[in-house]
């Protein structure tokens, strides 16, 4: 079995994604073999709820978190790693590392809107303030540079005259969910 590490902040909606396509068999040979939140999140609950180990690092200095995640990374070495909504920075060493081996889902069409403090719906507020006409979402490879490694796959859907954060925000989610599983399918 290919195992998934997964690392959230938040409720964790991409990681619930792949624990039903494993479930369903789309992601067959695979697990999630443990989820690692930086914070206190319902994320880890759901985990928790279907068997999975689940951690969470709250009270860990960010400073250190990483080799935090390191240390538990190495006891059972996962095939992929997956940040999925995961907030905080992890270092260089890190992820040199596990260089080509953790990805990341993002709520735009990188490389606009990444980087530092582009997240969530903070993403498609700028997308509408700017006007644009498309946004979508990417997965790509984790590096030392905040949402620049490779991309791996993106999608775009249309933004609307009337689009609002919220429903923009629906919109993205449903293409994250789709490329996302297509990403760790193809991996």
């Amino acid at each position: 079995m290919k195992k998934i590490t997964i690392l959230v902040s938040g409720k964790g909606t991409n990681m619930q994604h792949i624990f039903q396509a494993i479930k369903n068999g789309i992601l067959p040979n695979f697990i999630i073999n443990l989820v690692i939140s930086d914070r206190h999140c319902y994320a880890i609950q759901y985990a928790l709820k279907k068997n999975i180990k689940a951690i969470s690092l709250e009270k860990i200095n960010k400073k250190f978190i990483s080799n935090e995640i390191n240390n538990f990374l190495v006891k059972d070495i996962p095939y992929i790693i997956v940040l999925s909504g995961f907030l905080s920075i992890l270092d260089a060493k890190f992820c040199k590392k596990w260089f080509r081996k953790i990805i990341n889902i993002h709520p735009s069409l990188l490389p606009k809107y990444g980087g530092k403090g582009m997240y969530g719906i903070k993403v498609h507020q700028e997308v509408i303030k700017n006007k644009e006409k498309i946004s979508g979402a990417t997965v790509h490879y984790v590096t030392k540079n905040i949402d620049s490694g490779d991309i791996i796959l993106k999608k775009s859907c249309q933004v609307s005259l009337e689009e609002t954060p919220i429903s923009l925000s629906k919109k993205v989610s449903l293409i994250e969910k789709e490329i996302l599983i297509q990403s760790i399918k193809n991996f």
